[in-house]
């Protein structure tokens, strides 16, 4: 990969990494919010605050995910490795990474993972 490209990559990640954080921050907030306002109400109040908090805690589970992604291409920038294809070892398509920066796999090799765990 050309050092241009993977600075541009990594500004992309960092950019996104922050907005992330700033997101999971907010949601937090609202989690709690949610929490504290836990008063004894009728069943259906009780019920939409139940399916409230638990979206934002899955919503809070796929943010820190993606998060873990975003660091660890972070760090394949630094140690040499990105834009290579975890399984096959070939190269991942600038189309592709730009896309999907934190991709770990070429299309090919992700298209037979996701066939095999579907």
């Amino acid at each position: 990969m050309d050092k241009k490209f993977l600075e541009k990559m990594e500004k992309t990640l960092v950019t996104q990494k922050k907005a992330l954080i700033a997101d999971l921050i907010s949601s937090n907030d609202d989690l709690k919010a949610v929490i504290k306002n836990e008063e004894p109400g009728d069943l259906a109040d009780i019920a939409g605050e139940d399916i409230d908090r638990k979206m934002l805690e899955a919503k809070g589970i796929a943010e820190l995910n993606r998060l873990k992604s975003i660091e660890s291409a972070i760090t394949r920038i630094k140690q040499g490795h990105y834009g290579s294809c975890i399984k096959c070892g070939k190269p991942i398509p600038k189309d592709r990474l730009e896309a999907l920066p934190f991709a770990l796999m070429c299309v090919e090799c992700k298209t037979l993972d996701e066939r095999k765990n579907a």
